[in-house]
């Protein structure tokens, strides 16, 4: 059975449609909408959809990718239609027909011909790695399990739409202050390379001793002016030497070590991981996973080697039967709120309720950080820039005071 992309005409109101359909062959595609009270009037195999992309230089796609807020969106959906009595495969047939992007479409019409061969649904989804990613699997498979999908994926959509609104305000936090280091890079490399050259020429021939500022505000220029490749090649070089030793064993460790110890942000750094670390493992055992698994896709989530060090061993003391706090609390890596309010769960049988409360204190601490930063940090740029400004406007400014003296 293939996979048809279609399009035709609905035969009673005579509008437009489109959308995929699994078929044998464009016959029985024909005679499949028909009965639905489509007339077909074009179709094409996936195959044949894959052959012309080929051919065609797509150079959109990287803004047609699916991200996480679509498949946030996805599962909302999805779990009305489950919690309605809307069998599964008819389920995903509706949001294959309701969905915009063609690469989520397609990834829905192959979940829905595996669901059709009799495949579970976790199965199906594990067949997309790139688009579901393990903690949405094992979730979807605890569901399944438990007679309680549709109440799993509203607990995905709430999970990962409260990890985009995180993500979002981080982002968006910190658009502005890069916006303006971009922008100050760039005026202060035009003064450099346009503006200034011009301006000292008139003190080559003074014949006088330039103030030191002045000479290295001629030497930096000169340097910039003449050998721009040269820097560009190291910057390059170096970038690319840096993020081959930050993706080695060695240096990930050491550079999320030294990421956890800076100043200001090293804290910042841990209230992120931390709360996504708790929110997702709350969400996994409130779905049904258990524990040992839960921490498994909890690390993942972590983002920074040294606490997933932390939670790999704490994973091997569990399995000795140790507490999930003990470990935790022996690292020295956790803040003590997180060992304590783990501790009350395990001891009141409430983990999951304790480690949402965690999870959600720790990102409206990570919101008001991130504002906190974001305001102090333009006004810091704004002196850096009026700084160096300044710095080029008084070396020009002070031999031309020298020459008006000299004059008078």
């Amino acid at each position: 059975m293939a996979v048809f992309e279609y399009r035709g005409i609905q035969i009673e109101t005579g509008k437009a449609v489109k959308g995929y359909r699994d078929a044998d062959n464009a016959k029985a595609l024909r005679a499949l909408l028909r009965k639905e009270g489509i007339m077909l009037t074009l179709a094409n195999e996936e195959g044949e959809q894959k052959k012309k992309s080929k051919r065609e230089i797509d150079f959109l796609a990287i803004f047609r990718r699916i991200s996480a807020a679509d498949i946030a969106v996805m599962t909302r959906q999805l779990a009305t239609l489950v919690r309605a009595g809307v069998p599964l495969v008819d389920s995903i047939s509706a949001l294959t027909e309701q969905v915009e992007k063609e690469q989520l479409v397609r990834v829905l019409s192959a979940v829905r011909e595996t669901l059709n061969e009799g495949t579970s649904f976790a199965k199906s989804l594990e067949m997309h790695p790139k688009v579901f990613p393990p903690l949405y699997v094992n979730m979807v498979a605890a569901g399944e399990a438990s007679g309680t999908l549709e109440n799993v994926l509203e607990r995905l959509a709430d999970f990962m739409e409260g990890q985009a609104r995180l993500k979002g305000k981080v982002v968006s936090a910190l658009a502005y202050p890069v916006l303006m280091m971009i922008i100050g890079g760039l005026l202060v490399g035009f003064l450099m390379v346009a503006v200034v050259p011009k301006v000292t020429t008139i003190f080559e021939n003074l014949g006088q001793t330039l103030p030191w500022n002045t000479r290295l505000l001629i030497f930096a220029s000169n340097t910039i002016g003449d050998y721009w490749w040269l820097l560009i090649l190291l910057t390059v070089v170096s970038g690319v030497s840096f993020q081959r030793w930050k993706a080695s064993p060695v240096g990930r460790m050491r550079w999320d070590i030294m990421q956890l110890r800076w100043p200001v942000f090293g804290r910042l750094n841990l209230l992120v991981a931390v709360a996504r670390f708790t929110r997702t493992l709350s969400t996994l055992l409130s779905s049904g996973v258990p524990l040992l698994k839960a921490m498994e896709i909890g690390r993942n989530v972590l983002g920074n080697a040294k606490l997933e060090g932390v939670v790999t061993e704490a994973i091997g003391s569990i399995r000795e039967g140790e507490s999930i706090a003990e470990p935790l609390k022996r690292s020295g890596a956790f803040p003590p709120m997180v060992i304590h309010m783990i501790a009350v769960g395990e001891r009141s049988g409430q983990l999951e309720a304790m480690l949402e409360n965690v999870s959600r204190a720790y990102e409206s601490d990570v919101e008001t950080r991130v504002t906190a930063l974001t305001s102090l940090l333009e006004p810091v740029m704004i002196l850096a820039l009026g700084a160096v400004v300044g710095f080029i406007a008084m070396s020009i400014l002070m031999p031309l005071m020298q020459m008006n003296q000299l004059v008078q």
